[in-house]
């Protein structure tokens, strides 16, 4: 990391020296200043550090009192290492951010300190708010494809912020010092949209009077952002496909090949593979496009980021209209963080800048909240999925064509899914069959399949049991008896799980498979966190999370 961020320091406490010598050489040969902490020193808010690293010592009140000053004072993060006298526990007591266990090394630190420090200087660069799990990984995800030149898709919903993810991909990478140009597809025509990012010549068209460059050419060595790239016209998704390939095109009008060295990052709120089925987007360039992808989570699936997004744009809005704004009580808190939000952060950001305009110098309360919000705390009146508008031009003409591609597409993902459904059912009648068998008497008695015992049979044939035997209702049967119908009765045994796999038992939630798989994940790679992310194909980062979120040890 060539460039720190703001106040890039990191203080390391004394509590265990051998320790705190180790990460301060790794932690300075990446480039990071780091100063020592006595267990008892008074830490000053004049100059605060990046990163707060406790040693050890986690059972003790100086570790107690760095931790309290760090947050309160400082509001920065604070990092322990964990000893094997200090139980995990009292990690969690303390409020640490991340804990690392007994023998990590100092170099899994500092993958963890650049991944934190660098998504800090990117919020810190766009103004992205948010804490929460959903917003950390789509931003360490930035972070990661930041630095190369590959291709980037951006998908989200409107309003969650894809301009700025943007941004934050061009200000972190080795292109920063060059134009950042964003064009939004959707607001310009056909005709006008390829005189703008391809140019024209002069006398190209009617009203061509001078030589334009294009926005690509005006990007040169930096990055272009093509917003709503759903609604680019086919014609010039052609063109965009050759610069892709060749990096070179064609002014409107123009016969001289221009060569551009430019890093394109595209978004949509629309589901492009619905758009390549219907014939509205060409599956080549969608898989051009698709190198890198980025995907924003809706502001309904990161509620807890809420507080914290209406704070800062409070603090925004305040400044720019020169309003007091006192606050919002906890129960029109509670009713924000309930709403769908439909419309994500945006939608989030206009009504705190109405709240602070027209109540100045009071809190807010409930009765303050537009009718809108409060009416709508489920979200049931928006559509499941969304649905592509139709045009004027498709009631005739060439629209009746496209109206037709989408009714066939419509059909034949009908027929699949029946016929998929037919074999699934034909699959599990076959597999039922397999691992149940036929049921029958050791004695003789005709035997008769499980699938064809039936509601008052079934209930007859236990009735039967039951009054034999004297025995009440026990599950299964016995073995050695035989009975109406059938004698052997329940699943059957399971065949052993083999060694290393996750198996699935009544009851696990998906947060038990996750941990389990986590655990033989570990368990295959003898403990290495950086081999296991690898097999989850997730990142370190966010296995540590997953391990401090299960308490595994």
């Amino acid at each position: 990391m060539s460039q720190r961020v703001r106040g890039d320091r990191i203080f390391i406490s004394t509590h265990n020296l051998e320790v705190a010598g180790h990460l301060r050489s790794a932690l300075e040969a990446a480039k990071y200043a780091v100063e020592f902490v006595t267990p008892d020193e008074e830490l000053s808010a004049a100059d605060p550090p990046q990163i707060v690293i406790l040693t050890g010592g986690l059972e003790s009140g100086t570790a107690a009192a760095l931790v309290r000053q760090a947050h309160e004072v400082l509001s920065v993060p604070v990092f322990g290492m964990l000893s094997a006298e200090a139980p995990s526990a009292v990690s969690r007591y303390l409020g640490l951010d991340e804990v690392f266990p007994p023998g990590t090394s100092a170099a899994e630190v500092v993958v963890v300190i650049r991944t934190l420090t660098e998504r800090l200087r990117l919020q810190e660069l766009t103004g992205i708010v948010g804490e929460s799990d959903a917003i950390r990984e789509a931003l360490e995800r930035v972070v990661q494809i930041a630095p190369v030149d590959s291709t980037v898709l951006v998908m989200g919903e409107s309003g969650t912020g894809k301009e700025l993810v943007a941004r934050g991909v061009h200000a972190l990478s080795k292109r920063r010092h060059k134009p950042f140009i964003a064009v939004n597809v959707a607001a310009l025509s056909e005709t006008l949209l390829e005189s703008e990012i391809f140019g024209h010549e002069k006398g190209a068209f009617t009203g061509a009077i001078a030589l334009r460059r294009g926005l690509f050419e005006l990007a040169n060595g930096g990055t272009i952002f093509l917003d709503e790239i759903g609604e680019m016209p086919l014609i010039t998704q052609t063109k965009l496909l050759r610069i892709l390939e060749q990096r070179e095109f064609l002014r409107v009008g123009g016969e001289e090949t221009i060569r551009v060295d430019v890093r394109i990052v595209a978004a949509t709120n629309q589901d492009l593979l619905q758009l390549v089925a219907t014939g509205r987007f060409r599956k080549d360039l969608y898989y051009r496009l698709n190198v890198l992808r980025i995907d924003l989570p809706p502001l309904r699936r990161r509620r807890d980021d809420i507080p914290l997004l209406v704070d800062a744009f409070i603090r925004d809005v305040s400044a720019r209209h020169d309003r007091e704004f006192i606050g919002i009580s906890p129960e029109a808190m509670e009713i924000l963080k309930r709403h769908p939000w439909p419309g994500n952060v945006r939608e989030l950001q206009n009504l705190v800048e109405s709240m602070v305009v027209l109540a100045p110098g009071r809190v807010i309360l409930p009765s303050d909240i537009p009718t809108d919000v409060l009416s709508d705390q489920t979200g049931s009146a928006l559509l499941p999925v969304s649905v592509a508008p139709v045009s004027v031009e498709q009631t005739g003409g060439a629209g009746d064509q496209n109206l037709r591609t989408h009714l066939e597409f419509i059909f034949r993902t009908m027929v699949d899914l029946r016929m998929d459904v037919e074999d699934l059912r034909q699959d599990f009648d076959a597999y039922r069959d397999e691992r149940t068998g036929t049921l029958g008497t050791s004695a003789g008695v005709g035997t008769t399949p499980i699938s064809e015992i039936r509601g008052a049979e079934w209930d007859t044939a236990l009735d039967a049991r039951r009054l034999e035997t004297g025995q009440s209702d026990e599950w299964p049967l016995p073995r050695d008896e035989s009975v109406p119908l059938a004698v052997e009765v329940g699943p059957p045994c399971p065949e052993p799980p083999e060694e290393g796999a996750v198996v699935f038992r009544p009851g696990m939630t998906m947060d038990d498979m996750e941990r389990e798989a986590i655990v033989a994940a570990l368990a295959e790679a003898a403990g290495n966190r950086r081999r296991a992310a690898e097999r989850l194909q997730i990142g370190e980062r966010t296995l540590y999370r997953k391990l401090k979120k299960f308490g595994v040890e």
